[in-house]
């Protein structure tokens, strides 16, 4: 019996310091954490363009997941060198026909998934969907801008604290959240019934439309990616009007064969108020209209953007069936079609 006091001390001792390691290992773990990029309705006609959630607290150390919900839609996770330069942050336009380019600009190449980012460096996902992943590594304390580089105003806001700091927040919370926001842009089901009563169109008139919201963290939006109608009736030498009223995100018109690049301007001609005209007088002429895009928000110190190109017109001068595509969005079943009667 002697001999077991000090065996006994020296077992309630090796408890102690289990007991202290367990309460003072959760400091040091690293956590992983896990967002959504994007979201779609089963069509794929609403893209819901957003990090989901869009704000979220974690501790220096931890990383974040983020998994490419839309099948076809392609997004980037991109984090810039904080600092001041305006060209850095210029937006990647939608990839064009064929294969999507390797390195997006904005950051030098792509990094690979499980990458570090640090605040003066940049990193970016490259162009991604269909449920790829891409996880970044935070080992410094900050608060830091997540974007997209080919959406213009999708992007969020970590922040990430030391461990000093209590976190607001759990994954549970985060998934809600996610969840939440992705409904709120996806189900904005009076959105194109809004639209057309704000927008009021003639017998000859097509409408593109989405939504722009925000959270605290950043700003998201909806895209409908639809043309609304769908098919226009009119007759042989009448002009039919489209009009772009989506707050940001661009679309094309393009009959006949689509252009390499998307954003060419093909047989329309410029007009004094900014808008395009094209005449089709075949269903084998090709018409596009490059880019049709509400102007980009403009920055204190930089220079004003132009008035965006928003509305095209074409003159259809034959009776026949005319098929055409947003060439951005076909394949996300973006179609549309004009009948041409006698």
């Amino acid at each position: 019996m002697k001999s077991s006091g000090p065996f006994f001390v020296s077992r309630v001792s090796r408890w102690v310091l289990v007991l202290l390691v367990l309460f003072a290992a959760p400091m040091a773990l690293k956590a992983q954490w896990h967002a959504n990029v994007g979201g779609e309705n089963q069509s794929q006609s609403r893209q819901a363009d957003a990090f989901l959630p869009n704000e979220m607290w974690i501790y220096a150390g931890d990383s974040i997941t983020w998994t490419f919900r839309p099948i076809n839609e392609p997004h980037t996770v991109t984090f810039l060198a904080q600092n001041s330069s305006p060209q850095q942050a210029r937006p990647l336009p939608p990839p064009p026909v064929g294969p999507p380019p390797p390195v997006p600009t904005g950051c030098p190449g792509v990094q690979p998934s499980g990458s570090t980012y640090t605040g003066s460096n940049c990193i970016t996902s490259g162009i991604s969907n269909n449920g790829a992943t891409y996880t970044v590594n935070f080992p410094n304390a900050g608060n830091y801008k997540v974007t997209c580089l080919i959406h213009t105003n999708m992007n969020g806001a970590i922040h990430v604290l030391p461990h000093t700091d209590q976190l607001p927040h759990h994954q549970g919370y985060y998934d809600d959240q996610a969840r939440d926001q992705a409904s709120d842009l996806l189900t904005d089901g009076n959105n194109p019934i809004e639209e057309l009563s704000d927008y009021p169109l003639s017998a000859h008139e097509v409408l593109m439309t989405g939504t722009l919201s925000a959270t605290p963290g950043g700003r998201h939006y909806l895209a409908i990616v639809r043309f609304f109608p769908g098919t226009i009736l009119i007759h042989a030498g009448d002009t039919v009007e489209w009009v772009n009223a989506d707050p940001t995100e661009p679309h094309t018109v393009t009959f006949g064969t689509e252009p390499a690049n998307s954003m060419a301007l093909v047989n329309v001609t410029p007009q004094d108020d900014g808008s395009l005209q094209g005449t089709i007088n075949s269903p084998s002429d090709s018409v596009s209209s490059g880019f049709l895009q509400a102007s980009p928000e403009d920055a204190v110190g930089l220079p004003q953007n132009p008035v965006g190109t928003t509305r095209l017109h074409i003159t259809f001068t034959h009776a026949g069936t005319y098929k055409y595509i947003c060439a951005l969005h076909d394949i996300d079943g973006m179609l549309g079609k004009v009948i041409v009667f006698p």
